[in-house]
Formats: structure tokens, C-alpha cells, sequence
């Protein structure tokens, strides 16, 4: 038996499926784009926008946004996890595979926004009010 609530569960599984919807949306977006399709690409916009705030609402019924510090708290955690841990397991899991050269650009880059994140953190930290 879970120690979660069904209710967290639920709204956990609501959140991912609307969340992933939304960046599925938002990669068909582009792919109309290219395809010179922009009437198409700001209708799937449109729609990922939607699903945006259909998990946003699932996420705060949740209890998951907390305030600004515990935000960006979370999000380092979050991203250290996958970075240190996640997507290290799924390279070596994959070998050779080219998926393991898209998990190895997305560590890349998510370094990148740990720093980001990391420095928000500090100014939030030394700010009165809101960041510059």
C-alpha cells in the first residue's frame, strides 16, 4: 500500500500527462513551422498553452508550489538528481545507443541551468524584494 494519497497520486499522473502533452505541442509547433506552416504552429502554441495551465492547476492543488525560495530549491534538486544521477544511469544503461548522445547534450545543457538556477537563488537571497 502507498503511503502517498490517491489524491497526490492522481494529481502527480495528471500533471505529467499534461505537462508532456504540452511539450509534445509544442515540438509538433515546430515542426510546422519548418514545414512553413506557421497558422498550424500557433494553433498547437495555443493549445500547449493550455495544457500549461491544466498541469499548473494540478501542480498547486498538489501542494507543490511553495514560494519562490522553495521553487528554486526544488529545481536545483530536481535538476542535480537528473544530472548526477538520472541521465548518467540512462547513458550507460544505453551504450552506444544515439539516445545516449541526447542525454549527454541535455546534461550539457543543464548545467547550464543550475548555474541559472544557483545564481537566482543568491539573488533572491541578497534581494529585499524581487531580482534584478
Amino acid at each position: 500500500m502507498s503511503r502517498v494519497p490517491r489524491s497526490q497520486e492522481h494529481l502527480k499522473t495528471g500533471f505529467s500527462g499534461e505537462a508532456s502533452s504540452a511539450a509534445r505541442f509544442r515540438a509538433y509547433a515546430q515542426a510546422a513551422q519548418l514545414e512553413g506552416l506557421p497558422n498550424l504552429a500557433k494553433r498547437w502554441l495555443e493549445l500547449a498553452g493550455a495544457k500549461d495551465e491544466l498541469a499548473i492547476r494540478q501542480l498547486v492543488a498538489a501542494g507543490q508550489v511553495r514560494g519562490a525560495d522553495r521553487g528554486i530549491a526544488d529545481a536545483l534538486a530536481e535538476d542535480r538528481f537528473e544530472n548526477d544521477v538520472l541521465y548518467p544511469k540512462m547513458i550507460r544503461d544505453l551504450g552506444a545507443d544515439d539516445a545516449a548522445d541526447v542525454f549527454r547534450e541535455v546534461v550539457a545543457a543543464q548545467e547550464s541551468h543550475i548555474d541559472q538556477l544557483d545564481d537566482l537563488r543568491k539573488q533572491l537571497q541578497g534581494a529585499s524584494g524581487d531580482i534584478d
